[in-house]
């Protein structure tokens, strides 16, 4: 199977791009790929996402309901410390999920390291 990296770096004002980099990192785990989702810009905003409902795309699903999945498969999800911080967001925003900060070269080694890089 392959290795995929989903970077994600389109927010709710963008949910169709942001919820279709969701479900294919999803379908990637359901398809038994290794999948590692980096958050970055407006992106980060989907953490905060708690409810069903927030932000739903136009046939690309419901951006909590992803998150949900994505953390029942133990994804591990990477988010730019640097647009979360600049966006007001501590490390409460990672709660709940198989998240963590990153920096600009952890996105790097993970692009290196990735058979797929895909970008919403």
């Amino acid at each position: 199977m392959a290795n995929l990296l989903v970077h994600i770096h389109s927010g709710p004002e963008l949910k169709n791009k942001l919820t279709l980099g969701l479900l294919v990192a999803k379908t990637g785990v359901a398809e038994g790929h290794s999948v590692k989702l980096f958050l970055a810009a407006d992106a980060v905003h989907a953490l905060d996402c708690r409810a069903e409902g927030d932000i739903v795309g136009q046939g690309t699903g419901d951006a909590h309901l992803h998150l949900q999945a994505l953390s029942a498969a133990n994804v591990q999800i990477m988010v730019s410390g640097m647009s979360a911080k600049a966006r007001g967001y501590d490390d409460s925003l990672l709660a709940g999920y198989n998240a963590s900060f990153a920096m600009p070269d952890t996105l790097i080694a993970l692009a290196l390291d990735a058979d797929t890089v895909l970008c919403y």
